[in-house]
């Protein structure tokens, strides 16, 4: 597999933020175990019904300042934006340019270049071989 760059953005608040190329080559479209693992949980005001970008009618309230995305509420269930087989390369996020930003914020890579070893965790989980660092 050739090298994918991951596209890092720096925000106005010091966040970083991640963007994946939609090539044959990025390791997401043919995994999305992230998306089926964890908590997807962020600031309520992300959400659409408050002046955010993310639909508000796919997440769920946590409580009176967080929501998540529905499927992820208690953790190891499946995001409901999540499109496609995990593990299979069909997999796709339905909301992608309006992801919150914890998803945004989740690198395949660290800075270093180095495969994020919660990334390399979860992919053996299902099967997948180890990313190689970029």
């Amino acid at each position: 597999m050739a090298a994918t760059i991951q596209i890092s953005r720096i925000q106005d608040d010091g966040k970083v933020y991640i963007d994946m190329p939609d090539t044959t080559d990025n390791p997401c479209l043919t995994c999305g175990i992230c998306c089926s693992h964890y908590r997807v949980s962020f600031y309520h005001g992300e959400t659409t019904d408050v002046g955010g970008t993310v639909p508000a009618d796919l997440t769920s309230k946590v409580n009176d300042f967080m929501a998540c995305m529905q499927g992820t509420e208690c953790g190891n269930g499946r995001c409901t934006a999540l499109k496609g087989t995990v593990g299979v390369g069909d997999i796709s996020c339905a909301i992608y340019s309006n992801r919150p930003s914890v998803c945004r914020e989740f690198p395949v890579w660290m800075p270093d270049g180095s495969p994020n070893p919660e990334c390399q965790r979860l992919r053996a989980g299902i099967g997948l071989p180890p990313l190689t660092a970029i």
